[in-house]
């Protein structure tokens, strides 16, 4: 008899297709959501890290232009109306403001620096939100996922058991494939939560670098306007 139940176990397909199609419609609705939210989160980790990588890189270009020794009125000109990169658009809202503070005849308006200063913290908290968007999805996934593979494994383990009370048989043939859709849930489940934890806190730390760079830069930049103000 154990023979017979082994031999019939061995037939059974247990490939994630095969696991997948013989799930009750619940446990194919909790799958298929995990898969769309696994896929969504890569999406959006490797859409982060291209948007990074640029960040970056356009911000050592323009902290050379910066720092070269050229007038800032020839940098603004040069960049113009259109910035290429975030340390450009702050720069950029910094010097719009400082021109606009200056009255016909020469002279500064009243509370020009702090106008510069909210500007400035304007055009970082705009990027804060570029660089910052979809990072939400990625925590909710990390925090979620496991849950709802976990329903479906409950889902798949009660479907198992009616499986074994409608048969009234408890061998290794009835009860191995409810069990093994039931894990395969949790599984996804984890498969989508793990590398959604973990890039949620690098690029949540990335960001953190990266904006910590730009009101850095909006500091030095303020001291460097306020120095010309005072003279």
């Amino acid at each position: 008899m154990e023979t017979e139940t082994l031999a019939l176990a061995q037939e059974i397909d247990f490939s994630f297709l095969a696991l997948f199609m013989r799930a009750t419609l619940t446990v194919k609705l909790v799958m298929g959501l995990l898969i769309v939210a696994s896929f969504w989160s890569w999406s959006i980790i490797i859409q982060k890290h291209i948007t990074y990588r640029k960040s970056r890189r356009s911000a050592e270009v323009f902290d050379r232009s910066f720092w070269s020794g050229d007038p800032l009125d020839t940098l603004f000109d040069k960049i113009g109306n259109e910035p290429k990169g975030p340390s450009e658009t702050v720069f950029v809202a910094g010097m719009q403001e400082w021109k606009r503070s200056h009255r016909q005849d020469g002279g500064l308006i009243a509370g020009a620096h702090a106008r510069i200063d909210r500007t400035m913290d304007v055009a970082i908290a705009k990027e804060s939100e570029v660089l910052n968007r979809g990072l939400s999805f990625l925590a909710t996934v990390g925090s979620t996922a496991p849950f709802v593979g976990l329903f479906g494994t409950v889902w798949g383990i009660k479907n198992a058991f009616e499986q074994i009370a409608m048969q009234q048989s408890s061998n290794l043939a009835v009860v191995a494939p409810g069990i093994a859709e039931a894990l395969l849930a949790t599984g996804l489940g984890l498969l989508a939560a793990i590398p959604a934890v973990v890039f949620y806190n690098k690029l949540s730390a990335d960001s953190d670098r990266i904006l910590g760079g730009y009101e850095s830069f909006a500091d030095e930049f303020s001291t460097i306007l306020s120095r010309q103000l005072d003279s």
